[in-house]
């Protein structure tokens, strides 16, 4: 079983045509998933209670978080499947808090040199006007667990709030406006879309963690 795991605090929504709205993050992991032919599961934090880091070291001992939350329940899931595809958007320069927190708590899974998540295959799906923070976030995270190293990285620009909140057409602080300028009313034309690019990729990546799980069985 493959795992997709996505921090963006934002469902996948489309409009009466079919188009994309928002939620470029989960669209791209469950495509992913689909794509690699095998059996899957999607997780999105956007529902579960995910509390950050303490610092308390109560995990020393077993290396279980001691964090009543759903964090230990999706660790547990990531223990058991085959691969692991983690996808998180770029907030502010840098991955969102929730895509924070969630990885941060593994360093509960570091102590006494267990790193139960060693060797796990994994791919990251990064989505922002600039992905690379995102990557190199998860990345550095998932080499700390000493997972295996990504079988590939999806990224896309994703699809800003400023569309979806009410007022985008006539602020100028937001993309809207410094897209387009001012607006009478966003039509469907006006959204932007996940760039084909970013599907090409998620086929070949897809298609490669599935065959490598398919080998290792």
């Amino acid at each position: 079983m493959i795992l997709g795991v996505s921090a963006s605090g934002r469902r996948a929504l489309r409009n009466e045509e079919g188009r994309l709205l928002c939620g470029a993050t989960e669209e791209l992991i469950k495509y992913v998933l689909e794509k690699t032919g095998e059996p899957h599961e999607f997780i999105s934090l956007s529902e579960k209670n995910i509390q950050p880091y303490r610092g308390c070291v109560c995990c020393a001992g077993d290396n279980r978080c001691v964090i009543d939350d759903d964090w230990a329940d999706i660790r547990d899931r990531m223990y058991e499947a085959d691969a692991v595809v983690f996808g998180a958007p770029n907030y502010y320069g840098s991955i969102n808090s929730l895509g924070h927190a969630f990885l941060e708590r593994t360093f509960s899974l570091r102590h006494r040199e267990r790193f139960p998540l060693a060797g796990k295959l994994n791919a990251i799906v990064a989505v922002g006007s600039n992905p690379d923070p995102v990557e190199t976030y998860v990345r550095k995270l998932f080499r700390s667990n000493y997972m295996a190293e990504p079988v590939g990285v999806v990224t896309a620009r994703g699809l800003s709030q400023c569309y979806m909140c009410g007022y985008g057409e006539n602020c100028a602080a937001g993309s809207v406006v410094n897209t387009n300028g001012f607006l009478d009313e966003i039509k469907g034309y006006h959204l932007p879309s996940v760039e084909p690019e970013a599907y090409r990729k998620a086929d070949v990546v897809a298609h490669r963690l599935g065959e490598i799980v398919r080998a290792n069985k």
